[in-house]
């Protein structure tokens, strides 16, 4: 059992650790496996292929069991090490602590955005973008997109997903409108909400974290600690309520064989979302 703390309780030199093991894992090209696969199972409904990260009600199982794989390639770096959460609704200013040149740099320059600050700037060496979705070398920032300006989640977006005492609904897509996870996932949805939450998120980071190869910035693990740890609290609040779908959709479905039911196993581990419903005996939130 291990603890995920807010990045703002963080001592330097648990900063250091944890800087030190990402970068390792880098060097090493087992981290871009991680942006790699992120890309691989970035499937949008317009897909019409098996959707078991992204809209979706997989959504929060598949990156929990995604972060857990994270978090033992760090750990077998370094034991002590853990994947700490970003809280947005609180730390949601470029001047917030995990934007200090000693954990993961600051925003991106004018012109091309790039990050010139920290152990992840391109320039010292270390941190060099492989995936392919660009023709920059460098991690790219644009902290809340002063072209079309946008601004993080408040508690109060949080608060109103939380209350929701439904987990997902039909048709089970980014178009739900209903239900916690897609209040949390964030989809827009015309005529009932703006993009929110989780994908305002990636927007407001903006540059790297703005497409399907995010975790080529690193604050995307922090920030998805901070989704799950979400999700943590919506099953608490709500402990009659489950994941659904329980069942695969009915045949003649169109979401039938798109999306994950609870015991359906998820690609690429194999695991079901009954597994991942509870993990109270791997780590706990502080």
């Amino acid at each position: 059992m291990y603890s995920r703390k807010n990045q703002r309780d963080l001592t330097r030199t648990e900063k250091k650790r944890l800087v030190t093991a990402i970068l390792e894992l880098k060097r090493t090209g087992r981290y871009d496996e991680f942006v790699t696969m992120h890309r691989e199972f970035y499937v949008t409904d317009a897909d019409r292929r098996p959707r078991a990260a992204h809209m979706t009600p997989s959504f929060f199982p598949w990156h929990r069991r995604y972060l857990l794989e994270f978090e033992k390639a760090l750990q077998e770096v370094d034991s002590g090490v853990s994947v700490p959460y970003w809280d947005w609704t609180r730390d949601n200013t470029p001047a917030a602590s995990l934007w200090a040149e000693d954990f993961l740099g600051g925003n991106g320059r004018r012109g091309d955005r790039q990050v010139m600050t920290g152990a992840f700037a391109y320039r010292e060496g270390n941190w060099s973008i492989r995936a392919a979705i660009t023709d920059d070398p460098f991690l790219r920032r644009d902290f809340g997109r002063p072209s079309a300006p946008v601004t993080l989640p408040s508690a109060a977006d949080v608060d109103r997903a939380l209350a929701d005492p439904v987990y997902d609904t039909d048709p089970w897509n980014s178009v739900t409108p209903t239900g916690f996870r897609n209040r949390i996932e964030g989809w827009g949805i015309r005529g009932v909400r703006g993009v929110t939450n989780h994908n305002r998120v990636h927007r407001w980071v903006g540059g790297s974290m703005a497409g399907a190869a995010s975790p080529d910035d690193p604050v995307f693990w922090l920030h998805h600690a901070y989704v799950d740890l979400l999700w943590d609290r919506w099953q608490r609040a709500h402990p009659g309520s489950g994941y659904l779908p329980a069942r695969p959709p009915a045949a003649g479905d169109p979401q039938r064989g798109r999306v994950f039911a609870l015991d359906d196993p998820m690609p690429p581990w194999d695991v079901k979302p009954s597994q991942l419903l509870d993990h109270s005996g791997l780590y706990r939130y502080v």
